[in-house]
């Protein structure tokens, strides 16, 4: 990679890596575009010229906080043999991602009704594609042999993601909530809603 190729990468990783350490300390009140330019030593100017506006940021960190949560789930899924077995791999990945990662998955539940998601809906259907393809993929010959119910896709996703993204919303949000109980207990509840 060219040198200035490679200072525009870091620059914008900078940039992101900053936006999130101040959405993690300021909450969505302390998330400026000033506050983001102090915290990464970055002008405004290179601001604009990566990611268009503020609002481009935003859906930036929202897309890269959203791509690592569905690769850990897309992981632990491919690695299942059975439906059961990928119900609890992806119930277990995506809590232990939020345990993980808590400041990432804070930032994307936050996002959830953001108004950057829907001008930047483009950028992130395209991060997103590749990895619900590959899930919906590995559940195609589980549905086929009768294992899981035949649903429309949003629909399985509401079923299989719906309640852990919930419970880690109400987490993240500091609710009395065991992450680890809840892997335990939720996976086989969940499966018995997928089940055919």
């Amino acid at each position: 990679m060219p040198v200035k190729q490679r200072r525009g990468e870091e620059t914008k990783q900078r940039l992101l890596d900053a936006a999130l350490a101040v959405h993690a300390s300021g909450g969505v009140e302390g998330f400026t575009v000033h506050a983001v330019v102090a915290e990464s030593g970055c002008s405004l100017g290179s601001l604009y010229h990566h990611f268009g506006s503020f609002d481009g940021l935003a859906a930036a960190l929202y897309s890269r906080c959203m791509a690592g949560l569905l690769d850990d789930i897309v992981a632990a899924l491919t690695r299942a043999r059975t439906p059961r077995s990928g119900v609890r791999a992806v119930v277990t990945a995506y809590l232990g991602h939020v345990a993980e990662h808590a400041d990432g998955a804070r930032f994307i539940h936050a996002s959830a009704y953001a108004a950057y998601l829907p001008a930047h809906a483009e950028m992130i259907a395209a991060m997103k594609a590749p990895r619900m393809a590959r899930m919906a993929e590995w559940l195609a010959p589980h549905i086929a042999a009768g294992a899981v119910v035949d649903l429309p896709d949003p629909l399985i996703e509401m079923l299989l993601i719906g309640p852990v993204a919930e419970l880690s919303r109400r987490w993240l949000n500091g609710a009395d909530v065991d992450l680890a109980r809840a892997a335990k207990l939720l996976p086989d509840r969940i499966w018995a809603s997928l089940q055919a």
